[in-house]
């Protein structure tokens, strides 16, 4: 006997899509809950104001974009260990793309990602309505 495979139903494809969207919410939220990753996102938004990177070995052109940790570093006055931590929060909301030149890592805004995630957070709330409305006129369940 040929084994056949259960399809999803739309309710069930409609329920991990809302988990995925809610899952991409958190990190949205985790990655602008701390004061200066909001300060850090609005810098690469901003672009490079660079240190003395060429000075340094660092291979940068006009066109290039993106920030380097040593920019951050200077700034805040803080570790690289503890940037990576903070671009890392930044980096798995998808609000930010990394650039490898050599050894160096560049950070730029990811604003087809920003504008997506921005997009479904919005939905999100809109939605919140018509959620609380189909549950009043429901048995209660949703």
């Amino acid at each position: 006997m040929q084994k056949q495979e259960l399809k999803p139903t739309s309710s069930e494809v409609t329920t991990e899509d809302e988990e995925v969207r809610i899952s991409r919410l958190v990190a949205l939220g985790q990655a602008l809950s701390d004061p200066k990753r909001v300060k850090m996102l609005g810098m690469i938004a901003e672009g490079r104001g660079c240190c003395d990177l060429p000075d340094l070995g660092v291979p940068v052109g006009e066109e290039d974009t993106g920030i380097c940790v040593c920019e951050f570093e200077d700034y805040f006055g803080m570790g690289q260990s503890k940037v990576s931590y903070h671009i890392r929060k930044l980096k798995d909301a998808g609000l930010v793309k990394e650039e490898k030149r050599g050894k160096w890592s560049f950070y730029s805004l990811d604003q087809e990602a920003a504008d997506v995630l921005l997009g479904e957070t919005v939905a999100h709330l809109l939605m919140a309505p018509t959620r609380h409305k189909l549950k009043q006129a429901g048995d209660g369940c949703y």
